[in-house]
């Protein structure tokens, strides 16, 4: 990690989209993993390097661009899945940040899919910071938490709940950038 002070990172980021990874896995029946990620989705984020409780995230995913590079496999979760006609976004909204040490915070938020609200925490770690040439500031941050899907109502049939597990890893390499 750079040697960027606490007091350096405090401002308001937005999500670089290109330099950003947000994906899933979830288990279909006993030993296959579907690796799974969104393109589309935009996001700022308020860090306070003196005071982490006072930062803050807001993420909007489109849940119609979620990918599992099996085209019919993507018409099913976002149609019957995720609905995405009727409920287009899922997005996370942070309602407190705790800090573990000098690099790793608990991130919760509330995390709305198909017009379900439930609060999550997210493990993070913030593993770089780099000034670049125009001046801006950027921060690197990889995180991870695990969801049950059913919370959300994220399901399709009776057949396809006892074929996919219910349990999915929801991971993020972001990079975020203060201008």
């Amino acid at each position: 990690m750079s040697t960027t002070r606490p007091s350096e990172l405090t401002g308001d980021y937005v999500i670089d989209a290109t330099r950003t990874r947000i994906g899933f896995v979830a288990r279909h029946t006993m030993s296959t993993r579907v690796r799974g990620h969104v393109d589309a989705f935009e996001g700022s984020v308020h860090l306070d390097g003196e005071q982490p409780w006072k930062s803050s995230v807001r993420l909007v995913i489109q849940a119609k661009d979620v990918q599992t590079k099996n085209r019919q496999r993507d018409v099913l979760v976002r149609d019957k899945f995720l609905d995405a006609k009727n409920h287009p976004t899922i997005t996370f909204t942070s309602t407190d940040v705790l800090q573990s040490d000098a690099t790793h915070y608990e991130l919760t938020g509330d995390l709305t899919i198909r017009g379900t609200t439930r609060s999550v925490t997210l493990n993070v770690e913030l593993t770089d910071t780099e000034p670049d040439s125009q001046g801006n500031l950027w921060a690197h941050l990889k995180g991870t938490t695990t969801i049950n899907r059913k919370d959300w109502n994220v399901n399709w049939n009776a057949f396809t709940s006892a074929m996919v597990s219910p349990t999915v890893v929801v991971e993020f390499d972001a990079v975020v950038v203060r201008g």
